[in-house]
């Protein structure tokens, strides 16, 4: 967990672009939030400052919120994409409403901006190298993002994103074909590519879901 951003910084945060992003403050300010990991420069002209997830996290809490890095686990108040099925996911995410709705839009705006912003060509088809390295959050997201139901704390009732012992593979499950089908239609959309296994004890069947490299 990282010092909460000072007053000035906050204020560059909160005043970005609510969709992409984009920063505007002095070089100094800008350059410290992109110290902290909370802004990335854009590497073409004209050089443009944007949020990344981390920084996107802070701007939808609460001021007096702490910051946290994009290597951290996710602190409480914070925006994590519902994985499904866990125990001790918030109220507020298991709630569906508007302000979900928000958070969640805001989020995967700017992930894809992160992709645009680190591809060379200024990409966003392909995931980044944050979600190569946070593939059940970005998995997630992806899914959330799309619309789709995460499970709830017994398991049934909506998909489920765990980690694999593959390096980057993640495994979806969901409680029938006709979702789990869609899950994968929306990961490929999203970058990823996902086939469907089944599994020699239970003989359910899963997905097997990787980031697309090219």
């Amino acid at each position: 967990m990282t010092r909460p951003p000072t007053a000035a910084q906050r204020r560059v945060i909160d005043s970005a672009d609510p969709v992409t992003g984009r920063l505007k403050g002095t070089q100094t300010q800008l350059a410290a939030l992109v110290r902290r990991g909370l802004a990335f420069r854009h590497p073409r002209p004209p050089h443009d400052h944007f949020l990344t997830p981390a920084g996107h996290r802070i701007r939808e809490a609460p001021p007096q919120a702490p910051a946290v890095a994009v290597a951290t686990p996710p602190a409480p108040g914070v925006f994590t994409a519902r994985i499904g099925g866990e125990e001790n996911a918030s109220e507020a995410a298991r709630a569906p409403g508007p302000s979900r709705t928000r958070e969640v839009h805001s989020a995967w705006q700017g992930l894809l901006e992160l992709r645009r912003m680190t591809d060379p060509h200024g990409a966003t088809d392909r995931p980044c190298a944050w979600e190569r390295t946070h593939l059940v959050q970005a998995a997630a997201l992806a899914l959330e993002a799309a619309g789709h139901p995460p499970a709830g704390r017994d398991g049934t009732d909506g998909y489920r994103v765990r980690a694999t012992p593959q390096p980057e593979a993640v495994a979806v499950h969901a409680p029938d074909t006709e979702l789990l089908r869609a899950c994968a239609a929306t990961l490929e959309r999203a970058g990823w590519q996902a086939g469907e296994h089944t599994e020699p004890r239970t003989r359910a069947r899963y997905l097997l879901a990787s980031p697309r490299r090219t």
